[in-house]
């Protein structure tokens, strides 16, 4: 009885461990931490070129990266740490807003990526809405049970509310990544699912593509990664700097329509700046925003 007991108990054990995330490799903690763990938010202000309904629209887009407290279970941020203990997980949160107007109205657009910095496994958590004077839509994706389990609603009757599940990598977490570190993206086929906002814009299904993924050197100390979706005849590019902490320069996204034409959006950042944004709410600190660019 005493031996089954210890059997019970080793085989528990193991258990919990195979279930816990594999640790991230290539990644330094230390210089990671000096970095990302001293309470401020990154904030880039980027020059938009957005292709839409044929035409080049100016605008902006803006990329706050931030680390947060994160709970595994609920996949939300945490608001106390305390009694939470391995739930709670260390993430790199992406938000990046999209702001540009089409003829009389405003277009919105706001991305949220929160990707685990020590735990070897996708995302945990993508959300993306996307607002204009027809109507809205917002879809999110939780990684639960090694897949994502996707929630969408949209205006248009074709696109609807809808659930489903896919086992992919998503895209739109490719810039958390070559933030923490690029050698975490592998070079060669996968299978992504594609970003959420060019899936509103081009009204692609929901669903996992092949993608190649490749890498090189571009000079001044920077490389881009290149992503090319063969049958949505699609390519993001993305540059960034090839030294920590990686700050992305610049990207791009190259779309070749039915008829042949090329529609090119593109943002090119012009100011980073270190900022504890959240406590700077009041109405003094509006001309801060000025300095952004804003």
């Amino acid at each position: 009885m005493k031996r089954l007991s210890y059997i019970l108990f080793f085989g528990f054990i193991l258990l919990i461990d195979s279930c816990a995330p594999k640790s991230r490799e290539g990644v330094d903690l230390d210089q990671f931490s000096a970095y990302w763990f001293q309470g401020n938010a990154e904030i880039n202000v980027f020059d938009l070129q957005q292709s839409r309904y044929g035409e080049v629209r100016e605008g902006n887009t803006v990329m706050i990266f931030v680390t947060e407290d994160f709970s595994r279970r609920k996949q939300v941020k945490l608001d106390d740490l305390s009694g939470v203990g391995a739930d709670a997980r260390k993430v790199l949160k992406l938000n990046m807003t999209r702001e540009f107007v089409t003829g009389i109205y405003p277009y919105h657009t706001m991305l949220s990526v929160f990707t685990p910095v020590n735990d070897e496994i996708n995302s945990y958590k993508l959300v993306s809405t996307v607002t204009e004077w027809c109507g809205q839509a917002f879809t999110q994706m939780n990684w639960k049970n090694s897949k994502y389990q996707i929630q969408s609603f949209s205006y248009f009757e074709s696109e609807g509310d809808q659930e489903l599940n896919i086992e992919a990598q998503a895209e739109d977490e490719l810039f958390n990544l070559i933030r923490i570190n690029p050698d975490l993206i592998p070079e060669g086929d996968a299978r992504l699912i594609p970003s959420l906002v060019y899936q509103r814009f081009a009204h692609v299904e929901m669903n996992d593509y092949r993608a190649k993924i490749s890498k090189e050197d571009v000079g001044s100390n920077s490389s881009e990664l290149v992503v090319d979706y063969p049958s949505l005849k699609r390519t993001l590019k993305i540059q960034y700097k090839n030294f920590f902490p990686y700050e992305i320069l610049s990207w791009e996204e190259i779309q070749t329509k039915a008829n042949g034409d090329l529609e090119v959006t593109n943002a090119v950042r012009r100011k980073l700046e270190l900022s504890d944004y959240w406590n700077k709410n009041e109405k003094v600190f509006e001309p801060l925003r000025k300095d952004l660019g804003l």
